[in-house]
């Protein structure tokens, strides 16, 4: 073979070569099956059956509370017109002895940093709701004298959502 229809051929098996792979590359991934009826589907591809939507998040409260708080099962949630905008987030409330009350209350007033003379302990985004009760940063682990102790986030959720004379609700 001369030198002139080598490289000729060898040109041609280059293109060849190269608009196979092109093809490949650009290939879209078939469906695959699920291993069976209802089962896994295959990682990296597009699900075969799509997960049902997420339920709904709803709290126990009425439609004119701004936050929602649930004593028998230590959770509170930040509402708006009835719908949960933020929530649940885990608290915990009064001892017994020192019981934190069901009831509608209002916002009284807040303050990022108090210091509870009562207790000489601080009380970081605290949101006082009745009276010297308030929902405030501490050890979720541990009952309170009355306050709802929260976690770092859902504190600073709550002193920032949460405005004077805005309802909170408290339920058994």
């Amino acid at each position: 073979m001369s030198d002139s229809r080598l490289r000729n051929w060898t040109a041609r098996c280059a293109i060849a070569c190269a608009v196979t792979a092109a093809g490949f590359a650009m290939a879209v991934p078939a469906q695959a099956e699920p291993l069976w009826p209802g089962g896994p589907d295959i990682p990296g591809l597009p699900a075969l059956i799509p997960p049902p939507p997420p339920a709904p998040v709803v709290a126990p409260c009425s439609t004119a509370a701004r936050a929602c708080m649930r004593l028998s099962t230590n959770e509170a949630w930040l509402m708006d017109e009835g719908k949960v905008v933020y929530g649940p987030t885990p608290i915990s409330h009064g001892m017994p002895g020192y019981e934190t009350p069901p009831g509608v209350f209002h916002v009284s007033f807040k303050k990022e940093f108090h210091w509870s003379t009562m207790h000489n302990a601080p009380m970081e985004y605290a949101t006082f709701f009745n009276g010297d009760i308030a929902f405030h940063v501490g050890p979720i682990e541990k009952q309170s004298h009355g306050c709802v102790r929260m976690t770092y986030e859902g504190a600073k959720a709550f002193y920032e959502y949460l405005w004077p004379g805005d309802v909170v609700e408290v339920v058994e």
